[in-house]
């Protein structure tokens, strides 16, 4: 006898074989065309795998599920590291623009298209006053670093450098500092002169000869400046200072020094210059840096020039710039060498040196015989220091030895640097001011792991590239991190191949 739940049951069935067939008479619709973007695709398949596993809770499709997820997680790391990557070459700014010019200067950041950033086609459209056009009067227009740094400059921008050494740069940053002490002397309730700029320099060479062009320049407007740096009596610096004057120049230690002595005061210092920075940090000065631009104006300008673009130099910039500097490249950002410089390298022993060196004497002083020289070093007294540059300045002593080097003609380094960006500021000594000039290097194998780099050097310059200097390889050894050592092993190529090793698994114990 048929039950209430068989009917139930009977009733159901019929239900459901009525709903199957009516659905099996309606007619197909027509097919839709979809366009897809990439994204909704992704998304579909995500939703599909998901749906495989809801409706049959099989391992495929929690496989799946797992699989997209990994997927996304992997493109997520690698859209991030890609956007850091982005913001290390940009100075971790986002870049809203990018524009290159003829002369091959790339200019990055924000708003640079405003018809006011306008590189500069002469002098006169810089718009700043004769006396301190007066320092140009010799020059037939900017070069491409003034050019393209001083519209930017004289708006108040923070701004990035990078060119090579000889481009015009003391004037292209020295300038737009002078305008600057101009501006802010008309809104000067007293009379008393206290820093309002300061220019840092790895080196008191260096330091020296910014500070001679920016006196130089500085007299017809009444710009006064300083120059401070180690090896020499503090007396003189601290009268300079007590005087009062606009602008400092100086190297990080000593400038360091007359800071906690309290006879230099940079509260009021407004527009800051650190040149040559990759230098100055390769030095190791970036303690010393750090605590003397805490000691300026909060609301400051920070104008940085640098040859090339490390790591640490980025760094620095990111935490003491605007986070929208403008960034102007003149070349490339990686290490290249004056192309005004004719680069001859030889490979030699080390008992050739002296005999090879004589015969480039005398090729370059021929009407002599012998040679009246005089020599700079770090161990000698400031005051020899001067007094040797003076007479070379003047050519009493034609030939200088040194580690260091100025606006001359030929420069020979008879031992290769330690760092080819060593190399490549010793040879920028020359070929200044858009004039040629000629460097010889003697390389020995002993500088072999060097030799990669001074090839790249080399060949970006469009110089010859001796064949036995190639026999040492072109590698580029990986730079050591000066705070955490090498992250790397160098491995010669006859090298033993690795030997694999399968380890018993742990976790069935």
């Amino acid at each position: 006898m048929p039950t209430i739940s068989d009917s139930i049951t009977k009733a159901e069935k019929k239900s459901k074989n009525r709903e199957h067939k009516r659905k099996m008479e309606e007619p197909e619709p027509e097919a839709e065309v979809v366009v897809e973007s990439k994204k909704d695709k992704k998304k579909k398949k995500k939703e599909k795998g998901e749906k495989v596993e809801n409706a049959n809770g099989s391992v495929n499709g929690s496989e799946a599920i797992n699989g997209s997820e990994e997927l996304s997680e992997k493109k997520k790391k690698k859209k991030k590291q890609k956007t850091e990557e982005e913001e290390v070459k940009n100075n971790g700014v986002e870049v809203d623009e990018v524009r290159k010019t003829e002369d091959n200067v790339v200019v990055s950041g924000k708003d640079i298209s405003d018809s006011k950033y306008k590189a500069l086609n002469s002098f006169s459209e810089s718009k700043l006053p004769e006396e301190l056009l007066e320092c140009c009067k010799n020059f037939s227009k900017p070069s491409p670093i003034q050019s393209n740094s001083w519209p930017f400059l004289l708006h108040g921008r923070d701004f990035i450098g990078i060119a090579k050494t000889g481009s015009g740069k003391t004037l292209a940053f020295g300038l737009p500092a002078m305008m600057h002490i101009l501006n802010k002397r008309k809104n000067k309730t007293t009379k008393k002169v206290t820093p309002l700029c300061l220019v840092l320099s790895p080196t008191r060479e260096l330091a020296q000869q910014i500070f001679d062009v920016l006196a130089e320049a500085g007299k017809p407007s009444g710009v006064r400046s300083v120059c401070v740096y180690g090896g020499t009596s503090k007396g003189p610096q601290i009268s300079a200072l007590k005087s009062g004057v606009d602008i400092v120049v100086g190297t990080p230690g000593r400038l360091k020094d007359l800071i906690e002595m309290g006879v230099c005061q940079l509260q009021e210092v407004s527009f800051v210059v650190l040149d040559e920075a990759d230098r100055m940090l390769d030095m190791g000065f970036e303690p010393e840096v750090r605590s003397i631009l805490s000691q300026t104006s909060t609301v400051r300008q920070v104008v940085m020039f640098s040859a090339t673009w490390p790591l640490p130099v980025h760094q620095l910039a990111q935490e003491f710039m605007d986070p929208n500097p403008v960034k102007v490249v003149v070349g490339s950002e990686d290490l290249a060498a004056n192309h005004d410089v004719m680069q001859i390298v030889e490979v030699l022993e080390d008992r050739a040196r002296d005999e090879r060196l004589v015969t480039l004497l005398e090729k370059y002083h021929k009407s002599r015989r012998g040679w009246k020289v005089v020599s700079i070093s770090g161990d000698k007294q400031q005051k020899a220091r001067t007094e040797a540059l003076a007479l070379f300045k003047d050519g009493s002593s034609p030939l200088l030895v040194s580690e260091l080097f100025f606006d001359v003609e030929v420069v020979i380094n008879y031992s290769f640097p330690l760092t080819t960006e060593d190399y490549v500021h010793r040879i920028g000594r020359t070929g200044r001011a858009g004039k040629k000039g000629v460097a010889h290097t003697f390389f020995m194998k002993e500088n072999k792991g060097l030799a990669g780099e001074l090839i790249n050097v080399l060949r970006e310059a469009g110089q010859n590239v001796p064949a036995n200097l190639l026999n040492f390889g072109t590698h580029v050894k990986k730079k050591e991190s000066k705070l955490y050592g090498a992250h790397f092993k160098e491995i010669s190529a006859d090298a033993p191949k690795a030997t694999k090793i399968k380890f018993d698994s742990d976790d069935e114990d």
